[in-house]
């Protein structure tokens, strides 16, 4: 990581709904590498990439931006509505002889709608404070997401405008009742290059790579804004037919899984009339 700590930028604000997850031992980057979607081997210290932890049959249970802080140690940065504890006592359960050992980290999570020079792309900045930068920016503008150190302040409306961010640029955050009900490539995750179909076995990876190889998905991640909130798992439809529905939302902006080539008029509950979106770019790593 960057030899000389940098202070952090002005204007942080709390981002209370991510939670993160600590990887610690000698086995860690190999436990990581046979469980995880993506290509952990790749990452040097002090680097990050977007990742993420399947079923056996392919479906994401949580998506994270993975750190490799040393070549013991891993964190493991959870998106919002995800529970660090929970994970923990899910992968716990794989861990068996290896020397590896997770547990939850209780430290602030803030934000800052400005680039830092020492974090950029998947590399990770140090602060002052020994605290943590990553550079999740993209088409949309700088975005900087700040681990560690004391508590920043709570802003509402920057709180807001960063989550609706997220779902900009088609990062979808996966509330309890959208976990295990997608694959990779119904999230539109090859955008940020979450996954990794040349790697060895992971758990879905047969899923994973047959999708990919004979080009078999139908469906992917769409960016809808409407009039009023739609809650995660609504039905929308078309033509009064079914068609897909809501992953996450944040205001008026929701995620949405659709049919490739769904055409327009889509609906939300009520009939509700919603407006298909491009997704901005930039946010792989």
């Amino acid at each position: 990581m960057h030899d000389k700590p940098q202070a952090a930028p002005a204007q942080e604000f709390a981002l209370p709904g991510h939670a993160a997850l600590a990887l610690s031992g000698r086995d860690a980057v190999g436990f990581a590498q046979a469980q995880f979607m993506n290509d952990v081997t790749v990452l040097a210290d002090g680097q990050w990439q977007w990742n993420g932890w399947l079923t056996p049959k392919g479906r994401v249970i949580a998506l994270f931006a993975l750190l490799r802080l040393d070549a013991e140690t891993l964190w493991l940065v959870l998106l919002p509505e995800a529970d660090a504890a929970g994970l923990a006592a899910r992968l716990q359960r794989f861990v068996f002889r290896s020397k590896v050992t997770l547990a939850p980290l209780a430290m602030p999570v803030a934000g800052c709608f400005a680039a830092l020079p020492a974090a950029a792309g998947a590399r990770m900045g140090q602060l002052d404070e020994g605290r943590l930068a990553l550079d999740v920016g993209g088409d949309g503008g700088p975005r900087t997401l700040l681990l560690g150190g004391a508590p920043a302040p709570a802003d509402p409306r920057a709180e807001a405008a960063w989550l609706r961010a997220d779902l900009a640029h088609g990062l979808p955050w996966l509330p309890a009742a959208q976990t295990e009900q997608w694959t990779p490539q119904q999230l539109s995750l090859d955008r940020l290059a979450a996954f990794s179909v040349k790697k060895g076995c992971y758990p879905g990876q047969e899923i994973v790579a047959r999708t990919h190889f004979l080009g078999q998905a139908k469906r992917g991640l769409v960016l809808l804004e409407g009039d009023v909130p739609l809650a995660a798992g609504a039905e929308l439809r078309r033509n009064d037919q079914p068609l897909g529905s809501v992953v996450s939302s944040a205001g008026t902006l929701s995620l949405a899984v659709l049919p490739l080539g769904h055409g327009d008029g889509i609906q939300g509950p009520g009939g509700v009339p919603l407006r298909e979106q491009s997704l901005l770019a930039g946010l792989a790593r």
